[in-house]
């Protein structure tokens, strides 16, 4: 069980190259065995779901909620896709929506804030799975979209749901927003506005009267003013600022039932390090949230090693260990039994 606090490895103290390490460095290569399902929404839309099968029902499964514009081929999913295969778990991938390669076909897209989707996946696992017990990983925006969910206490969570781990969340999103305008944080944010935009002038070709003008989308040059012209008047907001104020994660750990393990970096670039001071006081008398804040690690880095050619990565050992710390006694038998017949055949 991997509990000890993250050390770096020598050559890889650099928060920007913790965060581009495992996407262009080392990635991770796919699990086999994963399909893919298109589930229809109750607003008349749909969303992609990637899902690992298990071979035992009763064995747990693991919800993942990836980051802004992630999908299953980000680093992070197929590592911790990897880690529950090894475990005898199943694991399912909630694909927001456009981030499976189609626009949905609603005008709405997805957002830090928004948890419809991922409370209606979570429901239907449970009601699929009734001998099994879940637990969830949320990274970035979807650790966000996790930890509001949990802490608002409005969409609807099911009992089945044991435990969860938060990772690199960006829990102060007006603050974030700021931040990864600056210095060299900003390669971040023009990676993700060339497929925001790029998505948006699709949209706009659809729905011209939820848009602004395409060449107004073209001009758009920072995630704020995305959040200010398309994502806040799109999903019901007055501007950035009230969405940012209504859907940061910090707002809702206070109110967390499940047990939830937050794991973040203190030099991740997304955020300014004293954010997280703020979240550890609104954590402080939580007893079911567990923070660990490591001093180095990025945004979703966190890679161990010995050598530049020997990495791996701590989260696809952190994560589960919490996980299973928070499993009863038939969970793990029924998540060891494939292990268990793959030793006796080996």
């Amino acid at each position: 069980m991997t509990t000890s606090p993250y050390s770096p490895p020598w050559f890889l103290r650099n928060p920007h190259v913790q965060t581009i390490w495992g996407k262009f460095v080392r990635p991770e290569p796919p699990v086999p065995h994963v399909t893919r399902e298109r589930w229809e929404t109750p607003d008349d839309d749909s969303v992609t779901v990637v899902r690992l099968r298990a071979d035992e029902p009763r064995a747990p499964r693991l919800v993942l909620f990836h980051g802004l514009e992630g999908n299953e081929r980000s680093h992070y999913v197929q590592a911790f896709f990897r880690a529950a295969w090894r475990r005898g778990w199943g694991a399912d991938l909630l694909c927001f929506r456009s981030c499976d390669g189609t626009l949905n076909r609603q005008p709405r897209f997805y957002h830090s804030g928004e948890t419809g989707d991922a409370s209606y996946v979570l429901g239907r696992l449970a009601a699929e799975h009734p001998e099994a017990a879940l637990v969830a990983c949320g990274v970035s925006l979807g650790g966000n979209v996790l930890v509001k969910l949990l802490g608002e206490g409005v969409a609807p969570v099911p009992p089945s749901l044991r435990a969860a781990v938060a990772v690199s969340v960006p829990y102060d999103l007006e603050r974030g927003s700021r931040h990864i305008s600056r210095g060299f944080s900003l390669v971040y944010e023009r990676w993700f506005l060339r497929t925001l935009r790029a998505k948006s002038l699709a949209k706009q070709a659809r729905y011209p009267d939820r848009f602004p003008a395409p060449d107004v989308i073209a001009r758009i040059r920072t995630l704020w003013d995305f959040d200010d012209r398309i994502t806040a008047p799109l999903h019901g907001f007055a501007d950035a600022v009230d969405y940012y104020r209504r859907s940061s994660g910090r707002h809702f750990v206070r109110g967390i039932r499940v047990p939830t393990l937050c794991i973040s970096a203190i030099d991740d670039p997304f955020l300014p390090r004293d954010v997280l001071d703020a979240v550890r006081h609104d954590a402080h008398e939580n007893p079911a949230v567990t923070l660990q804040f490591e001093p180095h690690g990025g945004h979703v880095g966190f890679v161990i090693g010995p050598t530049p050619f020997r990495t791996d990565n701590y989260l696809a050992h952190r994560m589960p260990a919490f996980l299973d710390q928070h499993l009863g006694s038939d969970d793990h038998a029924a998540a060891t039994e494939r292990l268990a017949r793959e030793a006796a055949h080996s």
